[in-house]
């Protein structure tokens, strides 16, 4: 070739830049395939796009600290649009994603490269690692190759007729996988190309699961998981149009009452509450089986003991951990069903399944008599709206599938023709025949609606709709659950699930008693409402059960108190416990004895009421008073240094209110209070941390509560650690309406231990201020703390640094003046351990929690301390409206 040396320098250049361009664009849309991931919106009608942030920078400006004195970042919770600063990403070596979304891509920072993570994923698989294709020719098909020599996958869960008796638990896989993912001989191989199945194969904990991504999104590609059409046998076209309404004055047929059984699918900690409405439901006439969630041991313990004492009550020999939207709580009432077919001694008319946040309306006797008018029909809620706009909002039309207590998104599928696809509550009653032919038919039907809704998010929403709508008996469908269900859409849906299932969702809202006439309505029959908690309200159960069954007698003990267990020695296990809670939980004991020791009056030659605490904590209840959080009881082993014998003392620890309002007081001052903590609600709005129990590696959350009025404001929040560093500032737009606002600013980790402060003002001016404890951790791993983890987890974030800007050209604003003496104090303290640790947290937690009584589980040598039985507050005191008697002559316990 030949020419101007010049020009051919040129053309090299220019060919390098064209090469160089096409790699940055295949990268590009790389990158941009995973970014661009959008969210669903389902689970009761709940689409909700994702919120947008934006992120706002700048410099302080000490000629005008008023106008930005620092990076802040105007924000509005709750009931307003947000613009927050980025929050802090944990980066996980299987994640490519925000852990704050389920779908929505990392900030760039944090973004592994594309082909590195699909490199990753398919070592995991045991698969070939394969490289994108040649730049050249350019291609825009970027897909990995999963050949895959599967493993055998364990089928369903099977249940047999020699099962342990229903009082004894087994364990068996959960849950059983569906049956189009039986084993197959020819290896599976297709390209995984679904920017969402690669996604879950990135985020997917366990080899296993991921295992079972490449297998149902191969069969789904084959188009061989489920099927493409399914026959309607229903001989009416649309819906059943069959009422059902509630007459007062009808009595039951005394010659043939239905008999009910009632499947009670129970989770969580909240046995009081269960008893007092398995009290409300129980009646001899009827049977009653319960599934107790696999992660709850305490609970199913609880239950075991109940079913123990009543015949008519037993408890699955199996359990399953079913998650919200799940295909296992479909799996679980499957199998509940066709165990109760096989009971051959309890004969049943109608299914009816309650969960522990359930309650009657009205009492059993109406419910049998209405049920008896109507035996041969069908109790179940359809949404009621466009079918269209259902399958949509629902994700009918995406294939999901769970594992890992998740349900993995993988990508779109079509509903199958043939049939109307229904759906709505999950909560229903249905007759023998119906749940016969669920479970026992073998048409296509049934076979194949099992199938489809294998895959399905929310299924137990849709299967039963679906099924009844379209077979032979679709004409027996009354379009009513009889629930009342307490929905607050501009609360309930708040993405809350989003950990667990890759979709948002809406759940009900817990009843309060300003909903109380509601319950008297008379538009449609009811018998059972839902949600209640009694940690969050419970006088409107009591109000309740006054209304059905009548008052408790004056003077009956512990009708406003309510006791909820939170960890229990015996079922948890000290693993139970994060090492925040159980470091707290021994400077609680600590307290109890020291509360014990006070009670000698200054008569030091005494130890008759002088303890140590031995081991860790035997259990610890959240105790409330007329709805109000009381604080923690804590039940403890501890040995008598008199007579040198264990016994068992529980005591009560109480929280105090740090929050002091701006002095003098102002008219216009909104602010009502601040708390900090964890784990915050936004659908009830509370902590559901009780007492914000916070350690160096949690996420604290601020909530502020205003009055309403006429105009809106901007309020500023900052956050100040034990050494005056200003952790973050932010501001936050006050709605005129707004209630409540809260944010969790993105804190770099470990926080500083000891008496954080968080102010907030209104130009400057403060409104109101909180201090809240961080403590540091006597326990790292359950086990008591060496100096090595203390020095790294109680001296701050690295480089003292909470967030990426810096507010310390704040100080002089907020006259916090940087203390030498307190920075070298919580520098000594950080290496802390053993006995000085020891005191150091007792030292914090006494200026914020009190021990308000301590007493004894059985005989004492204190001769000043009081048996817990007899005090008011105890868990051991008595609580007549849980207490389950037994059964009086009309069969009732309540």
């Amino acid at each position: 070739m030949t020419g101007n040396p010049c020009a051919r320098r040129l053309a090299r250049r220019s060919a390098l830049l064209l090469c160089a361009v096409a790699v940055l664009l295949v990268q590009t849309l790389l990158v941009w395939n995973f970014s661009s991931l959008d969210h669903g919106g389902g689970g009761h009608g709940g689409a909700r796009s994702r919120e947008r942030r934006e992120d706002r920078t700048g410099g302080f400006n000490k000629e005008s600290p008023r106008r930005k004195a620092a990076v802040r970042h105007q924000l509005q919770a709750d009931m307003y649009h947000s613009h927050r600063p980025k929050e802090k990403v944990h980066l996980d070596k299987n994640k490519i994603f925000d852990s704050n979304s389920n779908l929505g891509a990392r900030t760039q920072r944090h973004r592994l490269p594309v082909q590195r993570t699909l490199e990753k994923t398919q070592s995991m698989l045991g698969s070939p690692v394969l490289r994108p294709a040649p730049v050249h020719p350019p291609s825009h098909n970027h897909t990995y190759k999963a050949r895959s020599q599967l493993p055998t996958l364990p089928g369903p869960a099977q249940g047999s007729n020699q099962d342990p008796p229903f009082y004894q638990t087994v364990r068996p896989a959960s849950p059983p996988l569906p049956p189009s993912l039986e084993p197959r001989k020819e290896p599976l191989q297709c390209e995984v190309n679904g920017k969402e199945a690669i996604s879950a194969l990135s985020r997917a904990r366990s080899r296993e699961c991921r295992q079972q991504i490449v297998q149902v999104y191969c069969r789904h590609k084959e188009r061989a998981l489920m099927p493409e059409q399914v026959p309607r046998y229903c001989p009416i076209s649309g819906k059943s149009t069959v009422n059902a309404p509630w007459d007062a004055t009808v009595v039951p047929d005394a010659s043939r009452p239905v008999r009910l059984v009632f499947v009670l699918v129970v989770h969580g900690r909240a046995s009081r509450q269960l008893q007092r409405l398995f009290k409300a439901v129980y009646h001899t006439s009827h049977y009653f089986y319960i599934h107790v969630d696999q992660r709850s041991d305490y609970l199913h313990r609880e239950v075991l003991s109940l079913a123990a004492r009543f015949e008519n009550v037993r408890v699955t020999s199996w359990r399953m951990a079913t998650i919200w939207g799940g295909a296992s709580l479909l799996s679980m009432y499957l199998r509940s069903m066709e165990d109760l077919l096989l009971m051959d001694d309890w004969s049943w008319d109608f299914f009816i399944n309650l969960s522990a946040a359930d309650y009657p309306l009205r009492t059993n006797e109406q419910l049998v008599a209405f049920l008896s008018k109507y035996r041969n029909m069908n109790f179940i809620k359809s949404h009621g709206r466009d079918n269209a706009r259902f399958i949509r909002k629902q994700g009918l039309d995406r294939l999901f599938y769970e594992c890992d207590t998740h349900m993995w998104r993988l990508g779109d599928r079509k509903i199958p023709e043939g049939i109307a696809v229904d759906g709505g509550s999950d909560w229903f009653l249905l007759n023998r025949p119906f749940v016969d032919y669920v479970v026992n038919s073998k048409d296509e039907l049934v076979g194949g609606l099992k199938r489809f809704y294998g895959y399905t998010l929310l299924p137990a929403e849709s299967f039963f709709h679906t099924v009844l709508e379209n077979s032979v008996l679709c004409e027996t469908m009354v379009d009513n659950n009889l629930r009342l269900t307490n929905w607050n859409r501009k609360l309930g849906c708040k993405c809350q699930y989003k950990h667990i299932v890759d979709w948002c969702g809406c759940s009900p809202n817990d009843f309060k008693p300003s909903d109380l006439p509601r319950f008297q309505q008379t538009s449609r029959p009811t018998f059972f409402a839902r949600k209640f908690e009694a940690s969050v309200n419970q006088e409107v159960i009591s109000q309740l059960d006054a209304f059905l069954f009548g008052p408790y007698p004056s003077g009956t003990p512990g009708l406003r108190a309510y006791w909820e267990n939170v960890y229990e020695q015996e079922t948890d296990g000290i693993s139970g416990l994060s090492d925040s809670r159980l470091s707290h939980y021994h400077v609680f004991a600590r307290m109890g004895v020291s509360r014990a020791a006070a009670s000698l009056q200054g008569r030091h030659d005494d130890n008759s009421c002088r303890f140590t605490a031995m081991s860790h904590p035997v259990s610890v209840h959240l105790y409330f008073m007329a709805d109000q959080f009381q604080g923690y009881l804590v039940r403890l082993a501890a040995m008598n240094r008199a007579s040198a014998q264990l016994e068992s003392l529980e005591t009560w620890v109480m929280p105090k209110d740090h929050f002091t309002p701006a002095s003098p007081p102002n008219a216009n001052n909104r602010l009502q209070h601040i708390q900090v903590g964890s784990d915050w609600d936004p659908k009830e709005r509370l902590f559901r941390n009780w007492g914000g129990l916070l350690g160096p590696e949690d996420e604290p959350v601020a909530v502020q509560r205003w009055s309403r009025s006429q105009s809106n404001l901007t309020a500023t929040v900052v956050w100040i650690d034990p050494t005056n560093v200003i952790a973050a500032t932010y501001d936050i737009l006050v709605d005129a309406s707004a209630e409540v606002t809260h944010y969790r600013p993105p804190l770099n980790s470990p926080l500083r231990p000891g008496a954080w402060t968080l102010r907030v003002l209104h130009h400057w001016t403060l409104l109101g201020q909180t201090s809240f404890i961080v403590v540091p951790l006597e326990f790292y791993r359950q086990q008591l703390i060496q100096k090595e983890d203390a020095l790294r987890l109680h001296n701050g974030p690295p480089r003292n640094s909470y967030m990426e800007q810096s507010f310390h050209g704040l100080n002089p604003i907020l006259r916090l003046p940087v203390s030498l003496s307190a920075v070298e104090e919580a520098e000594s303290n950080s290496g802390l351990t053993g006995v000085p640790l020891r005191r150091w947290l007792d030292k914090l937690l006494e200026g914020h929690w009190a021990a308000s009584d301590v007493c004894s589980l059985g005989q004492s040598a204190c001769p000043t301390m009081q048996h817990c039985y007899l005090t008011t507050w105890s868990s051991a005191s008595p609580d007549p409206k849980s207490e389950l008697s037994k059964p009086r002559e009309d069969g009732r316990i309540r």
